[in-house]
C-alpha cells in the first residue's frame, strides 16, 4: 500500500509518532511531507498552501491512502490539490485546540478550532491518543458550533463521534529493557544504590513552558525542602527563548539538589536519566498523554501527576494528587504528601511500578493496521 503521510506542525512528539509507524510497517511504501514547528498561525492555515503549490509532484502520485496530523488544514488541501480528495483519509489528533490552557498571549481567534472540525470533517476515520483528547474535542467542538450566529448543519458532532476512536502513541518497545545507566559515567546516578541508604532521585521532565507548570514545581520543591526531605533533582527537557522565571528561580534555589536541569545531551543519556530515576514528577496544567511520563514508568520509575487532564484515565488514583486549581500552594503539599508515601515504599521494598506494557508498539501495532483497513472500508461506503 502507498500512503502519504502529513504531519504539517512537526513538533517533537509528532515525529516520536509518524517515525516509529513508517519503521513498524515497512511493508508500506510511504511518502513523508512535514514542515518545522514554528510560526504557529501561520503553520496551520498555510499548510495546505506550502503543499499544494510546493510540493505538486509528491501530491500528483497515485496513494491508497493518507494518514494526517490534526494540524493539517485537510479540507483546504483537498481543495486545492482534488486529486487527493477521493483517496481514503486518517487523521491522527495528537492534540485539540479547544483543550489548550491560555497562557495571555493568544489573539483570541477561533480559527484553530474551527480547522480541527474542517479536518476532522475532512478525513473519513479520526484516531485521538487518549479519551481525554477525543472527549475534549467532541465537548468543545459542540459547544463552539452552538454559539455560532445560523446555517449551522445538524448532527455534525454524531457525525463526527462515529468515526472517532481511540489509540495511543505507542511506546518503543525497547524502553522495556533494561538501560546501561549503571555503567553510564556521564549520568550522577549511574549507581544503583540500595533506595534506603541514598537521596530520593527525582526526576522532572517537560517543555519548559508556563502550560507544564513550572511555578507548581517550584512549589512543591520548597516544600519538600521545608520539610527536610533528603533528595536529589533532574529537570529535564527543551527550554526556549522565553521560558518561565520559575526555572531560573529553581536553578539558583536548589543548586545544592540538582543533578541534571536542562536537555540532555543525546536520547541516550535522557532515557538513562529516566532509568537511573525513582520518581517522575508531573506538574502539567495542559497534557494530551504525557508521553515523558509514560516512557519515564516504563523503564521503572513511580509517577506522581497532578489528577487532572489525561493522567486519572491512565493511572491509578494511588499515583495522583489532587488538582486544587489555583491553589498552588495546598496542591504543593499534597503532592509532597503522595511523593514521601511512595518514598517510604521504595525504601521498605514494596513499591510498585504501574505495568504500561500495553502501551507498546508490540502491543498496539494491531491497532494502527485495524484503523488503516477501518478507513479504506469507510472510503468505500461514501
Amino acid at each position: 500500500m502507498k500512503i502519504l503521510l502529513l504531519s504539517a506542525y512537526d513538533a517533537a512528539s509528532h515525529i516520536y509518532w509518524r517515525k516509529a509507524l513508517v519503521a513498524e510497517f515497512p511493508e508500506h511504501d510511504w511518502q513523508v511531507l512535514s514542515l518545522p514547528p514554528r510560526y504557529f498561525s501561520w503553520r496551520i492555515r498555510g499548510n495546505s498552501l506550502s503543499w499544494a503549490f510546493g510540493e505538486q509532484d509528491i501530491l500528483s502520485q497515485p496513494y491508497d491512502l493518507i494518514i494526517a496530523t490534526s494540524m493539517t488544514d485537510l479540507s483546504a488541501l483537498k481543495g486545492m490539490a482534488p486529486q487527493l480528495a477521493a483517496i481514503p483519509t486518517l487523521v491522527y489528533f495528537h492534540e485539540n485546540q479547544f483543550a489548550y490552557p491560555e497562557s495571555g498571549r493568544e489573539f483570541g481567534s477561533v480559527e484553530p478550532k474551527i480547522l480541527n472540525i474542517y479536518t476532522a470533517l475532512a478525513a473519513d476515520r479520526v484516531l485521538f491518543n487518549t479519551e481525554y483528547n477525543r472527549s475534549t474535542f467532541l465537548s468543545g467542538a459542540r459547544k463552539l458550533l452552538k454559539k455560532l450566529p445560523d446555517q449551522v448543519p445538524t448532527g455534525l458532532i454524531d457525525q463526527l463521534s462515529a468515526r472517532c476512536e481511540v489509540v495511543h502513541v505507542p511506546l518503543p518497545d525497547s524502553l522495556y529493557v533494561a538501560s546501561p545507566s549503571e555503567s553510564d559515567p556521564t549520568i550522577a546516578w549511574c549507581t544503583k544504590q540500595p533506595a534506603d541508604k541514598r537521596p530520593l532521585r527525582l526526576i522532572w521532565a517537560a517543555r519548559w513552558e508556563f502550560d507544564k507548570g513550572p511555578d507548581r514545581l517550584l512549589a512543591i520543591l520548597q516544600v519538600l525542602e521545608q520539610r527536610g526531605i533528603d533528595f536529589r533533582l533532574c529537570v529535564l527537557g527543551e527550554r526556549f527563548r522565553h521560558s518561565p522565571k520559575d526555572f531560573d528561580q529553581i536553578e539558583t534555589e536548589f543548586a545544592h539538589r540538582l543533578d541534571q536541569f536542562g536537555y540532555a545531551e543525546s536520547r541516550e543519556e535522557y532515557l538513562n536519566w529516566l532509568h537511573a530515576g525513582d520518581v517522575m514528577l508531573s506538574t502539567a496544567t495542559h497534557e494530551f498523554q504525557g508521553l515523558s511520563v509514560l516512557e519515564a514508568v516504563a523503564m521503572g520509575c513511580i509517577p506522581v501527576l497532578p489528577g487532572r487532564e489525561v493522567y486519572p484515565e491512565l493511572f491509578s488514583p494511588s499515583y495522583l494528587y489532587k488538582d486544587c486549581g489555583s491553589d498552588i500552594v495546598q496542591e504543593a503539599e499534597l503532592a509532597a504528601d503522595c511523593i514521601l508515601q511512595h518514598a517510604e515504599r521504595l525504601r521498605d521494598g514494596e513499591a510498585e511500578v504501574p505495568d504500561v506494557h500495553s502501551l507498546s508498539w508490540s502491543q498496539l501495532r494491531p491497532a494502527y493496521a485495524q484503523a488503516m483497513e477501518d478507513t479504506l472500508n469507510a472510503a468505500q461506503k461514501r
